[in-house]
């Protein structure tokens, strides 16, 4: 099988795949449409950029055409499920170039659009429907379309969809559909929760790898620089300004880092533009046509461009930073060298990023060639070229990682406080506790029982006590310089408080006066938590007044 015309497809479709200039499948195209057409639940794995949707657009139109119905209001007879709405979007302009000489309806949900206009365009149903998960679940709830019709899904790049939290939502959905269906899965990895997914969604199905999952197309040339942080802003620019007419994409890690990036390069005088999160649907899709256009030379970008953009004039690919996860690398150089054409994938490795190089070259089973600085990675072909101590030497910035280590060792220890190093040194006890225990054990030794020791050696141990007394380390409060005088430290000297019968402090409130003063000439119930005002009663009546004792009351 050389030509589409040997797949089985109808006339009129051979028709329009040939005014799209699309002659030999690709072997993606070439393995799945016959099986589709045959009615089997599919999953396959390909690289990125080998007609994916061709390869279950074409067949799902065929024998949507071939069953002669009409969608009911509300309704769709065939489902496709894209993570992210930039891949919603193309993959509903591709479907709509292959329905041209079709009566099929093709609609879009997505978020981030009116939701009252998706409504109604839903009322007259829609023979495919491509979305997102969530907004076609808030549809569902809104009860503006059913999927109890629903005899086809498609779940396009679904280990993107596994990344991003979409499990849950898959499985809503799922209860949703009719049964029986035809049940399609591509993707260009193969985690491990794929393997649970088709279990759950697929019946039958039958594998089509077409490539080693992880592996990137042929025809990209890859290579890495490694930089520090502080010095990849300039060395992208240096790498743009060498190929000013180039059509570039740089990815990169958050939303925040992308705009400033972008911002960066204009002020640097590129045609630059951002596509991120924080961007409305609008702006978006108008960044991607001027990328498209060619109005805009570079694209800054964060993941959410990485899956499924077929942008065919881009020839460079910056991997600005790194991802966390090793596949998002393969779908990233992916935008480059779609269809056959060539291509150039560009990462900057700083040394925090490490480890994030190996995970890729582990999943890709090759080294990346350096193209400038040097590092050693273990078990890679790049590990003879470099010295681990000389890593990253082409770009180490001047004047602040060099002598550091030095300045440390200059730098003398830290001093630990007189006293405790005195009393430590020494092995004298710190307290009188210690002093005691220290003559109840030399009794101790003797025979003798622990307690007070006997009259015959009182002398002695009070000459061990003045010895230790005098020999004891000083306390802090002794170290601390006092300059003030005799009046300033008697003024400073906090009061005593009085004492009652059985020698506790007298924490009662003042005595009041009938000037409404206490003792201490300060007003009545200031300080002492109580209003002052009118008194309840006379002052023999209260208890605690006279240390407590109840005034003897006089015989009548």
């Amino acid at each position: 099988m050389s030509h589409f015309d040997t797949l089985g497809l109808s006339s009129s479709l051979l028709k329009t795949v040939a005014g799209l200039g699309f002659d030999t499948p690709t072997p993606i195209q070439r393995e799945a449409i016959p099986l589709v057409l045959e009615g089997h639940d599919i999953m396959g794995l390909a690289q990125t950029g080998t007609g994916k949707t061709a390869a279950f657009g074409l067949p799902l139109v065929h024998k949507l055409v071939e069953e002669h119905q009409r969608p009911e209001p509300k309704t769709a007879r065939a489902l496709i499920l894209a993570p992210t709405r930039e891949l919603v979007n193309q993959i509903g302009a591709n479907l709509r170039s292959y329905v041209k000489r079709t009566p099929l309806r093709v609609e879009q949900i997505i978020g981030g659009a009116s939701i009252a206009g998706q409504c109604r365009r839903m009322e007259r149903g829609a023979d495919i429907l491509v979305a997102t998960p969530g907004r076609l679940l808030d549809l569902v709830d809104r009860r503006a379309i059913t999927l109890d019709k629903t005899t086809f899904l498609v779940l396009d790049e679904a280990d993107q969809m596994l990344d991003l939290g979409f499990i849950h939502s898959l499985r809503k959905i799922a209860k949703l559909l009719a049964r029986p269906r035809q049940t399609l899965l591509f993707s260009a990895t193969m985690p491990k929760q794929m393997e649970d997914l088709s279990r759950s969604y697929l019946t039958d199905p039958v594998r089509i790898e077409v490539s080693p999952p992880g592996k990137a197309a042929d025809k990209i040339r890859q290579s890495v620089h490694f930089v520090h942080a502080r010095g990849k802003p300039d060395l992208l620019k240096r790498c743009l300004s060498e190929r000013k007419d180039a059509l570039s994409l740089v990815f990169a890690r958050t939303k925040h880092g992308a705009e400033k990036l972008m911002k960066l390069l204009v002020a640097s005088g590129f045609k630059a533009s951002s596509v991120h999160g924080n961007k409305s649907q609008g702006q978006r899709e108008r960044a991607i046509q001027a990328f498209r256009d060619g109005n805009v030379r570079v694209l800054v970008a964060t993941d959410v461009a990485a899956r499924g953009i077929d942008i065919p004039g881009v020839t460079h690919v910056y991997n600005y930073n790194l991802p966390e996860v090793p596949d998002i690398y393969v779908h990233r150089i992916g935008r480059t060298a779609r269809a056959g054409a060539d291509g150039e994938a560009i990462a900057f490795c700083a040394p925090e990023e490490k480890k994030l190089l190996r995970s890729v070259e582990r999943l890709m089973k090759m080294g990346i060639p350096i193209a400038s600085g040097h590092h050693v990675i273990e078990g890679t072909e790049n590990a003879q070229q470099a010295d681990a101590e000389d890593a990253f030497g082409d770009f180490r910035p001047e004047g602040r990682l060099e002598g550091r280590s030095e300045r440390r060792q200059e730098r003398s220890p830290r001093r630990k406080p007189q006293g405790k190093t005195q009393g430590k040194a020494q092995g004298k006890p710190r307290s009188k506790d210690k002093t005691r225990s220290k003559s109840q054990g030399q009794g101790q030794a003797q025979g003798k029982p622990r307690g007070k020791a006997p009259n015959r050696d009182q002398d002695r141990y009070q000459d061990s006590a003045f010895d230790t007394a005098q020999n004891r380390a000083p306390s802090r409060t002794q170290n601390r310089s006092d300059d003030r005088s005799e009046g300033e430290r008697e003024f400073t000297r906090r009061p005593r408080k009085a004492k009652v019968a059985g020698g506790k402090p007298d924490n009662r409130p003042k005595k009041r006066t009938k000037s409404g003063k206490d003792g201490s000439g300060r007003p009545a119930g200031k300080f002492t938590g109580k209003p002052a005002g009118k008194r309840r009663g006379p002052a023999n009546d209260n208890p605690r007044a006279n240390g407590g004792n109840r005034p003897e009351r006089k015989a009548s």
